[in-house]
């Protein structure tokens, strides 16, 4: 009933923003601060119109995505994930900012009469159901760049931006974002590769919302009657309530990485005292590795989302683990060891050598998390055929 009442609502709108081509109004960018949900930690940009004429108050949203569309997770992992530009009330909009703390920046656009009324009509006409669909891309395609791209189409000069730019990286700038949530964090770098490790241009960065602020607000508009500022006004529609978080160290992925380290150099001690291989233990940590692998390796090669096709992890993680524990499984059942473990330790070895001259920055579980994966050939190379490995009283 909600649905059917928004959208009775919005058909009203629009029969009476189509039905005078002159009217007076007030463009405002919106930006919207993070939230502390996941889909809420970079923040959102919004156009609002203001029809003073009619006393209408309408928000266009470009980040709005339909999850109930056929396949929609299969689209999504891909890649291939279609949002689309939405109109709402601004009293319905701003709830859900409210609900969740986040506060709201308006910057009320310089825009002459025709301009704004341009604007207007390229919004209704690009909300249209055969208009209102783009594919998105959460570092190039955005709700934040389809404003900025939004605006200057309509301007009758151009838009010089100021020169804010200091050589960040898109992972730098996603860490600003996310330092208080680790594991999203984390998350990030492990599907993310050397394509968001390149220095940024002004124009690049303008893909988060609190960036695309700053650049508007240092924006000129150059025309034939001279240059104007592109923000006229600057207001605070909502305050900022949320409180950020203050993750535990020894609950963060570094902390528990680290843990897990110093976990397995103990179990190679206790292996070593009681000169017997846990080849169980070794199957399981395989299986986990190539299980990860396939996801990643998947993102490699069929992703169309943004940088996961230049990640340099895919040399750890692949599904060829998988082939591993059945190698390392078969072998110890038969009371030997796999020639798995020496390939397994050259591989490995040779990415922790190499990893620091790669142009890719890792996350910081990356380095426990490799070394435990070479701690275990490692203690297979290092007893030879010394320890005793029997299918039938190995322990995990």
């Amino acid at each position: 009933m909600r649905r059917l009442c928004v959208f009775l609502l919005l058909v009203f709108a629009f029969v009476r923003l189509q039905a005078q081509p002159e009217d007076s109004l007030r463009v405002s960018v919106l930006t919207c601060t993070p939230g502390d949900q996941v889909y809420s930690l970079y923040g959102h940009t919004a156009l609002r119109v203001e029809n003073f004429t009619r006393d209408f108050d309408l928000v266009f949203n470009y980040g709005v995505f339909d999850f109930t569309k056929p396949h929609f997770t299969w689209h999504f992992v891909l890649g291939e994930c279609d949002y689309m530009v939405m109109p709402l009330p601004w009293d319905i909009f701003v709830k859900d900012y409210v609900r969740r703390g986040s506060g709201i920046y308006a910057q009320i656009l310089d825009l002459t009469p025709a301009e704004a009324n341009r604007l207007q009509a390229f919004l209704i006409v690009n909300c249209q159901p055969e208009n209102r669909e783009y594919r998105y891309n959460f570092l190039y395609n955005n709700c934040t760049t389809k404003v900025r791209d939004v605006i200057e189409q309509v301007v009758n000069g151009e838009i010089d931006y100021p020169a804010l730019a200091h050589g960040e990286t898109y992972r730098q700038l996603l860490h600003q974002l996310t330092k208080n949530y680790p594991w999203s964090q984390e998350g990030n770098d492990f599907l993310l590769g050397a394509d968001v490790d390149k220095p940024l241009s002004d124009r690049e960065s303008m893909f988060l919302p609190l960036h695309l602020m700053s650049y508007l607000d240092g924006a000129t508009l150059r025309d034939e009657n001279g240059v104007r500022s592109l923000v006229g006004k600057k207001e605070i529609l909502l305050q900022e309530v949320a409180v950020a978080r203050r993750p535990s160290r020894w609950r963060s992925p570094k902390g528990l990485a680290w843990a897990f380290f110093l976990v397995n150099l103990l179990i190679l001690l206790v292996e070593r005292s009681l000169r017997r291989k846990w080849w169980i233990y070794d199957v399981v940590l395989l299986t986990l590795q190539g299980l990860a692998g396939c996801l990643l390796a998947f993102m490699f090669f069929f992703s169309e989302h943004p940088a996961v096709g230049s990640n340099w992890l895919v040399w750890v993680f692949n599904p060829l683990p998988l082939f591993g524990a059945f190698c390392v499984a078969r072998a110890a059942l038969k009371g030997g060891i796999s020639r798995w473990h020496a390939f397994n330790f050259v591989v490995l070895t040779f990415f922790i050598l190499i990893s620091p001259l790669l142009s890719q920055k890792f996350g910081q579980i990356v380095v426990p998390l490799t070394l435990v994966l070479w701690l275990r050939p490692l203690s297979y190379l290092l007893s030879g055929k010394r320890w005793k490995i029997s299918p039938s009283r190995s322990k995990l």
